[in-house]
């Protein structure tokens, strides 16, 4: 009886072992077709470019309206076809001024193709600054290493140097202002637009030009302060914020790129709070409150090519008279 009795209960052990084995084979099956399936969906997601529109009463009372393009994190490589049309598209809204926050590249090669597809917007007044991904190529990092802090915390393992000169020259050529640590006035509609811009904060590489300067009595005629930058890091907002600015343009976030439906960003890849990686909301520091326009951005690293929860954007924003 005993031997039957351990045959039985040998048995018994056996099933049971064989029965976790198939619900730890199903478990990690299920995750990884969910896995599959979220990746398939980023994938997908990457190329549902969307327009979010804005509206804000920042000019001078009795202004025209100002229709401003906000552009941000293209991230370009060549051969992307559909990202290119949906670019070139955007010039058939007619928008008075064009801003472009950086991080324009993302391949060795994109200049050209790049520029090709702006080509439509070109003939637009417009402004930049540029991101890291003006300067530098990215290169792959371990995704985990981005919910610990920003990327800039982890050394590149060598820097791989894109044209940016290149780059520069073209928008140059059409007439769009370079802002990197530089100021200028830019007339339109009317109001006269004071534009003061940083180089990549992400890089530690800001350095203040304040406002531009003109002739005596340049302050009492009709105009607004606009600061554009390209990583949105609080001790660049602050600036602003004191030194008077009425309205901030950044980019960088991709908006958090992967996101939760329901909650938003895990990260900003910066110091900014992640409930403001993407959007209009107001900042404030020093009893100021100033409009900040985060853009969700366009595109992507080539190395992680996907979107979930968080669709590339460009961003229209029409100024009121206040």
């Amino acid at each position: 009886m005993a031997a039957t009795g351990g045959r039985t209960t040998a048995a018994r052990v056996s099933a049971a072992l064989g029965t976790g084995a198939r619900r730890t084979a199903l478990l990690a099956g299920m995750g990884l077709s969910a896995g599959l399936a979220a990746a398939a969906y980023g994938w997908w997601e990457k190329d549902q470019f969307t327009l979010r529109e804005e509206t804000l009463r920042v000019l001078p009372a009795g202004s025209r309206p100002l229709r401003v393009l906000h552009l941000s994190d293209i991230h370009f490589v060549p051969g992307q076809a559909a990202k290119a049309r949906w670019l070139a598209g955007l010039a058939d809204l007619e928008p008075d001024l064009v801003v472009n926050t950086g991080d324009n590249l993302s391949h060795t090669g994109a200049v050209p193709p790049l520029l090709t597809a702006l080509r439509p917007l070109l003939r637009f007044p417009g402004v930049f600054v540029p991101g890291s991904n003006d300067y530098y190529a990215p290169t792959l990092r371990n995704p985990a290493s981005y919910l610990v802090g920003p990327s800039s915390r982890t050394p590149l393992p060598r820097k791989i140097a894109l044209d940016w000169p290149a780059l520069f020259a073209g928008f140059g050529e059409a007439g769009w202002i370079n802002l990197t640590n530089r100021s200028q006035s830019v007339p339109l509609n009317g109001v006269r637009l004071d534009f003061s811009g940083v180089d990549d904060p992400h890089l530690g590489r800001e350095r203040y030009a304040e406002w531009p300067r003109g002739a005596s009595g340049h302050d009492e005629k009709p105009h607004l302060k606009v600061a554009v930058i390209h990583a949105p890091y609080q001790r660049v907002l602050d600036h602003f914020a004191d030194a008077g600015a009425q309205l901030i343009l950044a980019g960088h976030t991709h908006g958090g790129q992967l996101c939760i439906p329901g909650y938003g960003a895990l990260v900003s890849n910066c110091d900014l709070p992640t409930w403001r990686a993407k959007g209009l909301t107001d900042w404030e520091n020093s009893g100021r409150t100033v409009p900040l326009n985060v853009s969700g951005g366009i595109g992507t690293s080539r190395f992680a090519p996907v979107r979930i929860a968080c669709r590339p954007e460009a961003v229209l924003l029409t100024l009121l008279g206040a």
